[in-house]
């Protein structure tokens, strides 16, 4: 199949560690994010957007495929995207489209941290990454990898060096689409040093009377009095470099033909639900800001169904005009869109591994999540058998305070959803699990 020049070009814009009260559109009051709320304006705001797993390396693996991390092989960090993997960029590209990858990758396993080998790289065709930007940058000094694998530093704050790499990419003439994937590694934190490192004009600029702070973080023991504020600083830095690439697209006559995707690959719970960042099924770690634009797109129509990262990349081939896959788990969102009725699913299944072998269902009302605790949380994909584990009630309880997984009241809410995860896990491609009634309390 090729393409004209009257098939859109394609940008993600894709952050790290960034929760969704970040940005205006969300409720947050400081201004974070005006270049996100005008492009939810003008498209497309997922209000209810959710990662399927929430650490990067499975995240980021469903991203780029629509698949469910432990369809791709990778449920957590360290394990390479297998070289063959269906993937964005190959069905881009098969198209006809130019695919180019900018900022951090995280795909091909940790015995690479910069270069990432050319069989590694999803079938991306322009490239300039490092596998582990986390490791090799810091707030002002960026390092990535070329084609070649050869090395390239950058001036200036992180954020703003992929910024630039990223217009530099978007104003080169061509005769075909292009798919651009452009990966941050804002407001994740500097893992060598374990910091939120804003930009230096913003380094105090959400500190103390300045800042405010979402209320399920208030309410619990955590590092967010220490690190809230230089993240704030990240966020609101990457917004500007958003702002910079959208300036970019109109001045060059291309936004109108141009499809954007804003999303995040999870959220940050500030060390109060285990002792990281992420890594749990409350929805400081689950929930991201999500936003499309672009034609077909631009409708100004908020969406308040409940999205799954596996939705994302078929809603992109399909708003590209370009077949889904069948291969693809996940849903395109255009029919939402148009208001058309669907047999989608009306909640969203998330894998957890790492700090816990788990499965978890978000609905309208409820979370709901269960536990191995025999299972060995960094090495088994998935167990045979589940104990319940975490019962929320979010129309009472948004923030996810009390856990109701004991209370025999809710006998029957427990018995449905565990009925309905073992479901969801089953239509995921895993054997269907047992899971039992027993409450363990966390």
């Amino acid at each position: 199949m090729s393409t004209t020049r009257t098939h859109p070009n394609v940008l993600v814009f894709f952050t790290d560690q960034q929760r969704w009260d970040t940005t205006g559109a969300h409720g947050n009051p400081l201004g974070l994010t005006p270049a996100f709320d005008r492009l939810a304006r003008r498209g497309v705001l997922v209000e209810n957007s959710f990662t399927n797993q929430p650490v990067c390396a499975p995240s980021r693996a469903s991203l780029q495929t629509g698949m469910y991390p432990t369809t791709t092989g990778v449920h957590r960090n360290g394990i390479p995207m297998p070289p063959t993997t269906p993937t964005l960029a190959r069905h881009f590209a098969a198209a006809g489209y130019d695919t180019g990858y900018i900022g951090k990758w995280h795909l091909a396993g940790d015995d690479y941290a910069g270069a990432v080998p050319e069989e590694d790289r999803a079938g991306y065709r322009y490239w300039l990454a490092a596998n582990l930007l986390e490791f090799t940058s810091d707030a002002y000094e960026t390092t990535l990898y070329d084609n070649d694998g050869a090395p390239h530093t950058f001036d200036g704050y992180r954020a703003d060096a992929l910024g630039e790499a990223a217009i530099r990419y978007i104003e080169q003439d061509r005769d075909s689409p292009y798919f651009l994937f452009l990966s941050f590694l804002e407001p994740h934190h500097q893992n060598s040093r374990d910091d939120y490192p804003a930009p230096h004009e913003y380094a105090d600029r959400y500190a103390g009377d300045e800042g405010w702070v979402p209320a399920d973080l208030e309410a619990l023991d955590g590092n967010w009095p220490e690190h809230l504020a230089g993240y704030y600083g990240m966020v609101r830095r990457l917004d500007e470099v958003l702002e910079r690439i959208v300036a970019t697209l109109e001045k060059r006559g291309e936004l109108d033909n141009t499809l954007i995707l804003f999303t995040s690959d999870h959220g940050c719970h500030f060390k109060t639900r285990n002792d990281e960042y992420k890594r749990s099924c409350h929805d400081a770690s689950l929930r991201v800001p999500t936003v499309l634009a672009g034609p077909s797109l631009d409708t100004g129509v908020p969406l308040p169904q409940l999205v799954g990262h596996v939705d994302l990349p078929p809603t992109l081939l399909d708003a590209a005009g370009l077949p889904v896959p069948a291969a693809m788990q996940g849903h395109s969102l255009l029919p939402l869109v148009r208001g058309e009725s669907t047999g989608r699913p009306e909640d969203v299944l998330i894998q957890i591994s790492e700090s816990e072998v788990g499965r978890a269902l978000r609905t309208s009302r409820w979370k709901y999540g269960v536990t191995a605790p025999d299972a060995d949380a960094r090495h088994a994909a998935r167990a045979e058998r589940y104990v319940d584990t975490y019962l929320y009630d979010l129309d009472a309880d948004p923030r996810e305070l009390t856990n109701l997984v004991g209370d025999p009241a809710l006998a029957d809410v427990r018995a449905a959803l565990r009925q309905r995860l073992a479901d969801r896990i089953a239509d995921s491609g895993e054997p269907r699990p047992e899971i039992v009634p027993e409450p363990v309390r966390g």
